[in-house]
């Protein structure tokens, strides 16, 4: 197996619904943070990336998939897409406003950060958090950051290589940019706050009490 599409959007844009259509579309096995949560098997080689990204075997830690989406693989989107010449890159944008408020409800919580394994909030604040300076409860600087991030994306890639999706935007466009029919059914709409935080209760015990709603 090789990527076929990297996801360099950041989490909470819509990466959850992304990994669906994907492997709807059939590009197998799809990789994203709820998998790691599940398996944390490989969450030490993701934290040896974040010591150093250039010995990464990316094979090895995308065994078993051939697309991934969301963080910690997009923090890597440059290297994969160095890495994996041939792979489309799919970038997942909402309005900034509304993405600063849904990570302070979620993956930023700190009702969360503080009821995670401590190995995962170590690959958090390694791959994640570093990308915000640590400052992911400053909203302005949180979004220059996420605004800064589109626009490095866009002026990387080669166009022709890059589609920049909103999800509400549905199968139209994620189709014709991959060459595909659109399926014949809803785009999936996944990963609202509360269905987050019920994979996270249920994949690491912790709860939402005194998380921002």
């Amino acid at each position: 197996m090789t990527i076929k599409v990297i996801g360099s959007g950041f989490g909470r844009t819509g990466t959850l619904s992304l990994h669906q259509a994907l492997e709807r579309l059939g590009y197998g096995e799809c990789f994203h943070m709820n998998e790691l949560i599940a398996d944390p098997s490989k969450m030490p080689a993701w934290i040896a990336a974040a010591d150093d990204p250039s010995s990464t075997d990316w094979d090895a830690i995308f065994t078993g998939y051939n697309s991934s989406v969301d963080w910690p693989a997009a923090a890597y989107w440059r290297e994969l897409a160095e890495y994996y010449p041939d792979a489309k890159v799919v970038h997942t944008v909402r309005d900034p406003q509304r993405w600063f408020d849904s990570t302070q409800a979620t993956i930023f919580s700190p009702v969360m950060l503080n009821k995670i394994p401590p190995l995962m909030l170590e690959m958090c604040t390694k791959i994640v958090y570093s990308l915000f300076d640590g400052r992911i409860y400053d909203r302005d600087h949180a979004i220059s950051i996420y605004e800064q991030h589109t626009k490095t994306v866009i002026d990387t890639i080669p166009a022709d290589r890059l589609l920049v999706l909103d999800v509400r935007d549905g199968w139209e466009p994620l189709c014709r940019f991959l060459g595909h029919d659109v399926p014949d059914e809803p785009f999936p709409r996944a990963n609202d706050v509360e269905e987050l935080w019920d994979n996270v209760e249920r994949m690491t015990g912790a709860t939402r009490e005194g998380a921002a709603h």
